[in-house]
């Protein structure tokens, strides 16, 4: 499980540089030709004739917008199947409904993270869908659809025995946290905080690995685990069906602690195909779809209410 608050790659203009950066980790998945409507968790999405009029010419004349995704990374992508090719995940999905709104085919094709800007300004990508963070050294050379606000979450034991509602009720306990990752400096930064208001400072225990973390939250060590929000609802959501742990709903940071908006990375070389797909996408939000496919993986909080471009907060 990753445990990185936000994904890190490196923007750069220089096409030669991307061609020397590109990395072919995969074939894209097999291409079917677009249909009027698909099922998507749950849902039926289907085709807005306006929408894909407004396409691009190139996207409607293939009938395909070629999207690099970074797989895996839980919840956003995933393998169905360890050692098969066929895609799963937050990201996939939302493509799949994306892509029937549009009345074209989302084809994704796995490829290293570091390499995903690169290939877009070589043309080898139309856009990107990899729970890659918006902020404004990528913003000059991509353009960004956002669609989640991602940050750092509390995961508790099933029903919440230590009744841990905020970042502030960590104060005097002892919370569990990988080593080396934001949400150890999260942690580190509210100690004064707690000392403000009076409380003893959270005894903070460090473990190599995301999952030894969870194993001492299983057998009661610490009250909680810090980590990325998507992460600990996937968890929550999946682990021993959803009956081990719980994930902290702070109305005051819906997205997550120290939240930054995740985006669609799409070319600047097609700017209608950003248009479209934002309005897609904010067709999605208003019919409740975005909603089902967030809920689907268990992080139905971090998903935004407004489909922005270019929202960075950096």
């Amino acid at each position: 499980m990753h445990v990185r608050l936000t994904r890190h790659l490196a923007a750069t203009a220089m096409v030669a540089t991307a061609l020397a950066a590109l990395s072919a980790c995969g074939n894209p998945e097999s291409a079917t030709p677009p249909a009027d409507k698909a099922s998507v968790a749950g849902v039926t999405v289907e085709k807005d004739q306006a929408l894909h009029d407004a396409l691009p010419e190139s996207i409607k004349k293939s009938g395909t917008v070629r999207v690099a995704t970074d797989v895996p990374y839980p919840p956003f992508e995933m393998f169905v199947k360890e050692g098969e090719s066929k895609l799963t995940g937050l990201d996939y999905d939302l493509g799949q409904a994306l892509g029937a709104k549009l009345g074209v085919t989302f084809a994704f094709t796995p490829q290293k993270f570091d390499g995903i800007v690169p290939a877009i300004q070589a043309g080898k990508f139309d856009a990107a869908m990899s729970a890659i963070t918006d902020n404004k050294e990528r913003q000059q050379v991509v353009d960004f659809v956002d669609y989640s606000q991602s940050g750092s979450g509390i995961l508790v034991a099933d029903k919440n025995p230590a009744g841990i509602a905020t970042l502030d009720d960590l104060c005097g306990q002892k919370v569990a946290v990988q080593t080396a990752t934001n949400q150890l400096d999260l942690l580190k930064s509210h100690q004064a905080a707690c000392a403000k208001a009076g409380k003893g400072k959270i005894d903070i225990q460090t473990f190599p690995k995301d999952s030894d973390a969870q194993l001492a939250l299983r057998s009661g060590k610490v009250v909680a685990q810090v980590l990325t929000k998507p992460a600990a609802g996937w968890v929550a959501k999946t682990a021993d069906d959803g009956s081990t742990f719980d994930l902290v709903e702070d109305a005051q940071a819906p997205g997550g602690y120290n939240a930054s908006p995740n985006g669609i990375a799409v070319t600047k070389e097609l700017p209608e195909l950003t248009d479209a797909i934002q309005k897609a996408l904010q067709a999605l939000i208003d019919d409740g779809t975005v909603t089902k496919i967030f809920d689907k993986y268990g992080v139905a909080s971090i998903a935004v209410k407004e489909a922005t471009k270019n929202a960075a907060v950096d």
